[in-house]
């Protein structure tokens, strides 16, 4: 396994492009299912977890190209209708397949899914929701099995808005029979990039970008081509590293409208935000870094997956702050590895309370999920001396190729290959 090797105490500046977004790529991949031909991704990043749906989606017959960031789908000949434990087990993403199958095909048999080791996330809504579409839905042997000659529309109302189960829903209801509503529905950007790719393949989708969506179910979709957004989370990562090590730094390719929240967090705590056009520019420069409270929320809230970044970010911080999750309950796995550190950071339920110290010291830490590992990285930047970052396999999932873009901006940190360390 892989580990980082960080030198700390390098102030980043510099410019950097933002990769396309994880979670709206392992939404568009499966929509492809939902016609044949071939479908044309653009922008789409080179993930860990972009490979894992790959893999799925050829267990099922589609056949893929990935050149220079454009993956190509060819859903000509689907061979298989059951996404099988061995590849849904590595990322909860995977159960996105069941929408698309059960609409197009009437059936599917998807493994209940893995992913990130912290936290229950059931997919409760996800089931409920095609049963009311009138869908049979068995559990036998920890898989999913779902069968309907053909899903009609219903009126669905999430009890919590949920981004999985809003876009599985969403595929599934685009060739339904009659109209179906979603209240309550995910709002993030994501969702709204999967609902462009639809509408371009046919589907009849009111209300982009609401919380209530309104699908009118059509006979067939056709293949088409979607350019994925930028990825806000890596580029929140990007500025809480140049905010920590208190340098300057300018984000390319990155509408400010899907990162507002941080942005806003960002200027409390004291660095100076400029946006223009589709850049922005980041100065930490001879600013102390204020102590500010955040609380996690639904999107155009801060994002959950942005807590683990922000409370390494407070760990150096001036005073004391609450960060609070109200997502998840259970995601606090790097605040161990934070205090090895030297991070004074105590956690009660799903709050930690962050005192702000002098400085971080470097020393061996071990990633735990996505995003704990980039605030690890985010840490060992601002640590004194050589922090070592293990099992960055996480990182990888998520990220692309992380290290290259903070050594861009004048990071010194490696990626050291192994088995074991």
């Amino acid at each position: 396994m892989d580990k980082f090797v960080v030198h700390g105490g390098k102030k980043l500046s510099g410019e950097i492009s933002i990769s396309g977004a994880k979670n709206a790529s392992l939404a568009l991949m499966p929509a492809s299912l939902l016609a044949s031909g071939i479908s044309i991704l653009e922008n789409t990043p080179e993930l860990n977890d972009v490979y894992t749906m790959m893999k799925l989606l050829n267990h099922l017959g589609v056949e893929s190209t990935f050149q220079n960031h454009t993956l190509k789908l060819n859903t000509n000949n689907i061979t298989s209708l059951e996404a099988p434990y061995e590849h849904v087990k590595k990322m909860r993403a995977s159960v996105y397949v069941l929408g698309p199958l059960l609409a197009k095909f009437g059936f599917a048999k998807v493994s209940l899914p893995g992913g990130c080791a912290w936290g229950p996330r059931p997919i409760n809504l996800h089931i409920e929701g095609f049963k009311k579409m009138g869908a049979q839905i068995e559990l036998e042997e920890g898989y999913i099995i779902a069968k309907s000659k053909r899903l009609k529309g219903a009126k669905i109302t999430f009890d919590v808005s949920s981004v999985g189960a809003t876009g599985n829903i969403l595929m599934a209801s685009v060739l339904a029979k009659g109209t179906t509503i979603i209240n309550n529905a995910a709002m993030e950007p994501e969702i709204s990039n999967l609902i462009e790719f639809l509408v371009k393949m046919g589907a009849k989708i009111n209300g982009l970008g609401t919380s209530t969506l309104e699908i009118e179910g059509v006979e067939e979709l056709k293949s088409d081509r979607i350019i994925t957004i930028p990825d806000r989370i890596e580029a929140g990562t990007l500025l809480i590293a140049a905010a920590i090590t208190r340098g300057k730094i300018s984000l390319l390719n990155m509408p400010s409208k899907y990162l507002y929240s941080v942005l806003t967090k960002l200027e409390d705590s004291g660095c100076k935000i400029l946006i223009s056009n589709d850049i922005i520019h980041l100065d930490g420069v001879n600013n102390g870094i204020n102590s500010s409270n955040i609380t996690t929320a639904i999107y155009p809230g801060f994002p959950t997956d942005m807590q683990a970044q922000w409370t390494a970010y407070m760990a150096v911080a001036n005073g004391v702050s609450t960060v609070t999750d109200t997502i998840y309950l259970d995601r606090f796995k790097h605040v161990p590895e934070l205090v090895r550190l030297g991070a004074n950071i105590t956690v009660n339920e799903n709050s930690a309370v962050i005192k702000g110290v002098n400085k971080l010291t470097g020393a061996k830490v071990m990633s735990t999920d996505l995003r704990a590992s980039a605030s690890l990285v985010l840490a060992g930047l601002a640590a004194e001396g050589v922090t070592e970052v293990l099992r960055v396999y996480h990182l990888d999932r998520g990220y692309q190729r992380i290290e290259e873009k903070l050594s861009m901006l004048g990071a010194d940190i490696k990626r050291v290959e192994g088995k074991e360390f």
